[in-house]
């Protein structure tokens, strides 16, 4: 039996590109910062653009995979590496921890809100497309922290990250119930996790953390 078709609407496709390019520009920032050479920088910045979408391709037996249905994102990300490389060594700019953070934030909300959007529209039940938007938004940023050997910022700085994408979940789907027009859903989902996650950021607003007592 063969795996079901979902097609991405142009909307959906729109959005898929703009998180890849803001997850990828993370990625780039993040290897930059470790000095990586140009194949790392191409590494890195891949799994933070396509690790997420790809896993919940295969969560959700998807053939074919996003990034394969759409190639010419491989030899637009692996162009955005050469060009970014030599941009970053042109000018000298700090590379600081913040610099990733905001098109992190910005990656996170769109790819909440398509990847919940898309399970959806694959018949999955609500929570099922919740989670679905949660780890195609998480999933890269864990991948590409761990490559550039850092503990995954999304499980150590305590700062909410997966919870502002799990409320944008939700507000999708409260759209979709509502019979929202597809791109208020997307919108006002994508906004909640990008607005959650940037007044984190600003406010330096922290999860408690899990503490031992010693004796």
């Amino acid at each position: 039996m063969k795996p079901p078709v979902i097609n991405f609407s142009t909307l959906q496709a729109t959005v898929e590109i703009a998180a890849t390019l803001a997850f990828a520009l993370s990625g780039l920032l993040a290897g930059a910062r470790k000095q990586l050479d140009v194949v790392g920088l191409c590494v890195v910045a891949g799994l933070s653009a396509f690790g997420g979408g790809t896993l919940r391709d295969v969560l959700l037996d998807r053939r074919p995979f996003f990034w394969v249905e759409h190639a010419d994102w491989l030899w637009a990300l692996m162009g955005l590496s050469f060009a970014a490389m030599l941009f970053l060594r042109g000018r000298h700019l700090a590379l600081t921890e913040k610099a990733i953070q905001w098109p992190d934030a910005l990656g996170l909300g769109l790819f909440t809100a398509n990847g919940a959007l898309l399970a959806l529209n694959a018949g999955q039940p609500a929570i099922v497309a919740v989670l679905m938007g949660v780890i195609t938004a998480t999933f890269g940023g864990v991948l590409r922290d761990i490559v550039c050997n850092e503990i995954p910022a999304a499980f150590h700085d305590h700062r909410p990250y997966a919870l502002c994408s799990f409320v944008g979940g939700w507000v999708l789907v409260a759209a979709v119930r509502l019979d929202a027009p597809e791109w208020a859903a997307v919108s006002a989902a994508a906004a909640t996790a990008v607005m959650l996650r940037g007044l984190a950021l600003w406010t330096g607003w922290t999860l408690p953390a899990w503490r031992i007592h010693k004796r």
